[in-house]
């Protein structure tokens, strides 16, 4: 017999049960004076990035290959990953008729690889790799809901809505089988606040420096990963308010089985968001040399 997070994972996650589907967009009312070209190169890139979702569900399959239930639920997670990045290049074809997305996301897979062949985590231990999945959720969850809000332009609010919410719910899925095996294995807090921590620490990593890369420069440019990170970060972070990085501290908090509410996610919250604008001035003085 299933148990109740697997039944529960399979009612939320069953691809003939999606929560919306592209064609649920209303498309026709999208309004190009109300586009911020300054959101058309993020959403591009962050189109490469979801659109790449059936490789992490493959890791994952590797990782978790005797539980088949959660196996069956990254594939499902994939599915929706892979609407995400459909939906973005979509509207970021609206935004930029030049922009070939199909090529763009092949350039992407030529150059950046997810090892879809490993049969044990990189973070050690299950647990540990669920933990990092979490961080990714609250990551996307808090960044879609930011553009979500900064956007006037309407097709694209409503794509990120939906993306938000999906990630919110991605999150849960990661969470509860994270709990699961957390019981089996009892990953000790310092290990697990290091896993999320690191985890984090990976956005600067060439995943979404060369997603921006394929996304918007000229084949014939080199990439380097120091200028496509300046050009992402600067541009993402500064869509940022305090509010977006209040949820995410509790969710990250939650995650590593901490109060997501409190002193401690006061005080971790204010942190947060004087690092996160030191970094996206940094990236901003980097750009401009």
């Amino acid at each position: 017999m299933l148990s109740a997070v697997v039944l529960r994972t399979f009612n939320e996650h069953d691809t003939t049960m999606k929560h919306w589907r592209i064609e649920d967009v209303a498309w026709d009312r999208f309004d190009p004076k109300a586009v911020d070209p300054a959101l058309i190169p993020l959403v591009k890139a962050a189109a490469m990035v979801e659109a790449n979702g059936r490789d992490y569900a493959r890791y994952l399959g590797g990782v978790f290959n005797d539980d088949p239930d959660f196996s069956k639920a990254a594939d499902y997670w994939a599915e929706e990953e892979v609407q995400h990045g459909d939906a973005l290049a979509k509207w970021a074809t609206l935004a930029d008729p030049t922009w070939n997305s199909a090529a763009a996301f092949q350039r992407y897979r030529a150059g950046y690889t997810v090892n879809t062949d490993a049969d044990a985590s990189i973070r050690g231990s299950r647990t540990g790799e669920l933990i990092a999945r979490c961080m990714v959720e609250t990551g996307t969850s808090s960044y879609y809901t930011a553009l979500a809000e900064a956007t006037e332009e309407p097709v694209l609010k409503q794509v990120c809505k939906l993306i938000a919410a999906d990630e919110y719910r991605h999150f849960k899925l990661f969470y509860d089988h994270m709990r699961r095996y957390l019981a089996r294995e009892n990953l000790g807090m310092l290990s697990r606040l290091r896993i999320a921590l690191g985890r984090i620490g990976e956005s600067e990593d060439d995943e979404l420096a060369f997603a921006y890369h394929c996304g918007n420069e000229p084949e014939s440019k080199a990439f380097k990963h120091s200028r496509c990170t300046a050009a992402y970060m600067a541009g993402a972070m500064g869509f940022y308010r305090y509010r977006h990085i209040e949820r995410g501290t509790g969710m990250i908090l939650k995650a590593v089985g901490l109060p997501p509410r409190g002193r401690l996610s006061t005080g971790a919250t204010k942190l947060a968001w004087h690092l996160l604008q030191w970094r996206q001035r940094r990236f901003v003085r980097e750009l401009a040399a």
